[in-house]
């Protein structure tokens, strides 16, 4: 099994910026493909879970919603087995519990989107954008 822990998560005002980490330990082989997603409570109790960004570690593919295309960057160090989430020009739409997610199979540009495609989850971190 592999294990993700992610960290970062903070309060910045609109405008600033945020580095999210996301670190994987176990049998990391497992966490070929890895993303993020955000999830924001909805009226009626809904939270709806959004992927912001994705990479396959084998190819390289990197992938990013079109709302924060240009304003997030997704990395990794593969020697600390760790992928960051790096955020600016941050906005209150912003504001979610943001996951880590990762999974042994690679990922394209569909699939990367599908929260039903990554196996393994964090608890989570979260990020508070005020205006």
């Amino acid at each position: 099994q592999v294990q993700l822990v992610e960290s970062g998560g903070g309060s910045v005002q609109a405008g600033g910026s945020l580095t999210l980490s996301c670190a994987a330990s176990g049998e990391t082989y497992l966490a070929r493909s890895l993303a993020w997603f955000r999830q924001v409570p909805v009226k009626e109790r809904e939270a709806v879970r959004e992927a912001v960004a994705g990479i396959d570690t084998h190819t390289g593919g990197t992938y990013y919603a079109d709302s924060v295309k240009g304003r997030f960057t997704m990395s990794r160090d593969s020697a600390k087995n760790t992928v960051y989430l790096q955020m600016n020009s941050l906005a209150p739409e912003d504001t979610a519990l943001y996951y880590c997610a990762a999974d042994r199979f690679g990922i394209d540009g569909i699939t990367w989107k599908d929260q039903g495609w990554y196996t393994t989850w964090g608890q989570g971190t979260r990020v508070t954008v005020s205006s």
